[in-house]
C-alpha cells in the first residue's frame, strides 16, 4: 500500500470529525477547571459556616484539605487540557504540511505516561488560572482565622 493512498486532507469527514472529538475533549477539561473551583468555594464555605457554629477557629484549617484536593484536580484537568491542545495543533500541522496520515486519526490520547501527567499537573498549577485563585482563598482562611472567628 503507498503512503499517498494512507494520506488524509482536511475536507475529510474523519479528519473534521477527529477534529470536533478533540475540541469536545478541550471544552470538557476547561468546564471540569471551573467546577473545581466552583466546588472547592462551596465546600470552603461551607466548612466556614460549620465552623463559625462551633466557636472553635482552629477547626478552620481543615478547609485546607479540600483547598489542596481541588488544587491537585484543576491543575490535573488544565494540564490534560493543555496536553490535548497540543496533540490538536501537531494534527493541524500535519495537515498542512500534508503528513497526516490515516494513523493519526481518531488518536484520542494525549500519551507519554505517567510521568508527563505528572509534569504537565505540576506545569499547570503554576498557571494564572490556577495557584492565584486558590492562594486568595488560602489568604481568605488566613483573614477568617484572624480576624472574624
Amino acid at each position: 500500500m503507498s503512503t499517498s493512498r494512507n494520506r488524509v486532507d482536511f475536507d475529510s469527514g474523519a479528519v473534521q470529525s477527529y477534529l470536533s472529538i478533540l475540541q469536545g475533549v478541550i471544552n470538557r477539561m476547561a468546564s471540569n477547571c471551573a467546577g473545581c473551583k466552583t466546588w472547592c468555594i462551596t465546600l470552603v464555605s461551607a466548612i466556614i459556616v460549620i465552623i463559625a457554629d462551633k466557636s472553635n477557629p482552629t477547626y478552620v484549617w481543615v478547609a485546607l484539605v479540600p483547598v489542596t484536593l481541588f488544587v491537585f484536580l484543576d491543575s490535573y484537568y488544565l494540564g490534560l487540557e493543555q496536553r490535548f491542545r497540543d496533540s490538536y495543533n501537531e494534527f493541524i500541522e500535519k495537515i498542512h504540511s500534508g503528513t497526516a496520515e490515516i494513523g493519526d486519526v481518531y488518536i484520542v490520547n494525549p500519551g507519554n505516561g505517567f510521568l508527563a501527567t505528572f509534569g504537565s499537573t505540576l506545569g499547570a498549577a503554576k498557571s494564572l488560572s490556577v495557584w492565584p485563585f486558590y492562594a486568595l482563598l488560602v489568604v481568605m482562611l488566613v483573614v477568617i482565622y484572624k480576624y472574624v472567628l
